[in-house]
C-alpha cells in the first residue's frame, strides 16, 4: 500500500510538472504595419489571425479578411453632417456595434446588411469611452463618462436590439472629477458574469459587478492620481482573481512611479509593481492567452513592453506607438494606432 500510494504521489508530481508554463523571455517583437491614412484608431476587435474590425475617428469602420492583404472601409455619417468619432467597439457573434464619444453618443449596429443607429444620448457631458459583450451575446456593457454624479453606464441584455440607461440611483457615486479614459477601448475587463471598470482622473478606482452589472462595490487603487490626465488607462484580468491596471500622466508620458498595479483578490486590492521602472505610461495592457497569466502586454505612444512573471518585471520590446492591442492565440495580436494597423508575431 505504501509503494502504491509513493507510485501515485511521484505521478501526480510529473502531471503537475508538466503542466506549469514556462512563460518566454521575448527581448523584441516583429510587427507588420498597415497605413491607414486621416484616421485615429483606438478600439479593435479580433476575430482571428485573418480578420479584425476597427472603429476609427471618422466614422470609419474598416476591416481585412486575409490577415491584412486588402482592407475595406466603410463609413457613417448621422444626418448626412455628422462622421461619429469612434472609440468603442464590440461584437455579439454575429453583429459589429461602434459606439462614438461626444454629443450626441451615438451606438451604431453593424451587419452585411445594414448599418443601424441603437442608441442615441444627447447631452453637454456625454463621453462614452468603451463597450464589450459578456461571453453570452446577449449582455452587453458600455460606459462613459458622468453626466450627473454617477458613472454613465448604459447595457443590452437582447444582443444589442436595444440599449438602457443605468439610473444614477442604482450606481455608486463618483468623486468629483473622476471618469475614464477612451484610450483603448480598455477601461472593462469581463470574466463571466463579473465585469471590471476602471477610472482616471482625479479619482482612479475600481468598480466591480458580479452580476452583469446590476449591482457594483468601489475599491482604492494605489495608481497615481489626482490630475486629469492622469490615473488608470486600461485593466485586464486573466481569470477572477488575477488582473492588472496600467496607465501614468498622459502628459509626462516617461514618467513610471505607480502607473501599474496587479490584484490576486478579483480587484480588492492592488499592489503597486516595477514603480520607477519601464514601462512608463501606457494605454492599453494584456494578458497573452494561455500563458497562465505570467505574460503580459503593454502599448502605448511610448512603445511596447512585456512581462513574463504576472507583471512584476518587464522588458521594453519596441519602440513602435500604439493605442491599443487585442491577442487572437499566445503568439499573434492585432495592434491599432494613428494612421495604422498593425499585426505582432512572435516567434
Amino acid at each position: 500500500m505504501k509503494k502504491l500510494s509513493r507510485i501515485l504521489i511521484v505521478g501526480l508530481f510529473f502531471i503537475s510538472c508538466k503542466k506549469e508554463y514556462q512563460p518566454r523571455n521575448i527581448e523584441s517583437v516583429s510587427i507588420q504595419e498597415f497605413k491607414m491614412d486621416s484616421t485615429s484608431i483606438r478600439a479593435i476587435h479580433v476575430i482571428s489571425k485573418s480578420e479584425v474590425y476597427f472603429a476609427g475617428s471618422r466614422g470609419d469602420i474598416g476591416f481585412t479578411k486575409d490577415g491584412g492583404n486588402s482592407w475595406t472601409t466603410e463609413y457613417i455619417h448621422y444626418q448626412d453632417t455628422i462622421s461619429p468619432p469612434f472609440r468603442s467597439i464590440a461584437s455579439n457573434g454575429t453583429a459589429i456595434f461602434a459606439l462614438s464619444i461626444v454629443n450626441p453618443a451615438l451606438l451604431y449596429k453593424i451587419t452585411d446588411d445594414k448599418n443601424e443607429l441603437v442608441y442615441k444620448e444627447a447631452h453637454k457631458k456625454v463621453f462614452y469611452d468603451t463597450m464589450k459583450f459578456f461571453s453570452d451575446g446577449k449582455n452587453g456593457i458600455a460606459v462613459g463618462d458622468p453626466t450627473e454624479d454617477c458613472l454613465s453606464i448604459i447595457t443590452t441584455s437582447d444582443g444589442g436590439i436595444t440599449w438602457t440607461k443605468i439610473p444614477c440611483a442604482n450606481l455608486p457615486k463618483v468623486a468629483d472629477g473622476e471618469a475614464f479614459f477612451a484610450a483603448s477601448n480598455t477601461n472593462i475587463a469581463i470574466v463571466n458574469n463579473t465585469v471590471w471598470l476602471a477610472t482616471g482622473g482625479k479619482k482612479s478606482r475600481i468598480f466591480k459587478s458580479t452580476d452583469k452589472g446590476k449591482t457594483w462595490k468601489v475599491f482604492n487603487t494605489p495608481i497615481i492620481q489626482g490630475d486629469g490626465a492622469q490615473g488608470i488607462y486600461s485593466i485586464d484580468f486573466y481569470d477572477k482573481n488575477s488582473g492588472i491596471i496600467i496607465g501614468g500622466d498622459y502628459v509626462k508620458p516617461k514618467e513610471n512611479t505607480n502607473n501599474k498595479a496587479i490584484t490576486n483578490d478579483g480587484g480588492k486590492t492592488w499592489t503597486i509593481v516595477a514603480n520607477n521602472k519601464n514601462p512608463n505610461y501606457k494605454s492599453c495592457v494584456q494578458y497573452v492567452p494561455n500563458t497562465n497569466g505570467k505574460e503580459i502586454f503593454a502599448v502605448g505612444k511610448t512603445g511596447i513592453s512585456f512581462s513574463n512573471d504576472g507583471g512584476k518585471t518587464w522588458k521594453d520590446v519596441s519602440n513602435d506607438s500604439y493605442f491599443s492591442i487585442q491577442f487572437v492565440d499566445k503568439n499573434t495580436a492585432w495592434l491599432s494606432g494613428h494612421h495604422k494597423m498593425g499585426k505582432l508575431i512572435l516567434e
